[in-house]
């Protein structure tokens, strides 16, 4: 078992690139590990994903904390919706970058940490509510253990296109 552990723990340390090259082998590494130590891979890579979690922090748009624990690779849009977090009208296109409703605000430490912004998020962008110089569309943001504790406050509305001028759905 300390040897599939041990296995588990270096993939978990390995950058999301090095995972994809070498996934193949580490599975027959750990699943021959696993089999002569009577432990089931499945059991190693739920301790793989418990282990291998960045702490992401959202403030809502009541002012409210909300922490949560994602895994390296999801994108915030993919962390709101995996813990359920109730932001109204938060990600309506489903991640396809054809609205803002994903629009989150960053302090300028963590934004400058967040990658570059392509010309079509910079289009969607332009049409987010509250639009400030630290806004990124959360559905192109993928979290990696270097943005752990990361700070991601929802605006206090959204620009949804599917709404009508009164606000009505």
């Amino acid at each position: 078992m300390a040897l599939a552990v041990a296995a588990a723990r270096r993939l978990a340390q390995a950058s999301l690139r090095e995972c994809s090259r070498r996934r193949t082998g580490l599975l027959d590494v750990i699943s021959s590990r696993a089999a002569n130590h009577h432990t089931s891979v499945e059991v190693i890579f739920v301790y793989l994903r418990a282990e291998n979690k960045v702490t992401v922090h959202f403030i809502n748009r009541d002012g409210e904390k909300i922490t949560v624990k994602a895994s390296p690779g999801d994108s915030l849009l993919d962390v709101v919706i995996n813990e359920d977090l109730d932001f109204d009208g938060f990600g309506a296109c489903e991640g396809t970058l054809a609205c803002s409703t994903c629009h989150l605000i960053f302090d300028e430490e963590v934004y400058k940490n967040l990658g570059p912004v392509t010309d079509e998020e910079m289009d969607m962008l332009d049409l987010a509510y509250g639009l400030t110089e630290t806004s990124r569309l959360g559905c192109q943001i993928c979290l990696t253990k270097s943005l752990e504790g990361l700070v991601a406050r929802v605006p206090e509305s959204v620009a949804d296109i599917r709404q009508s001028k009164d606000g009505a759905a």
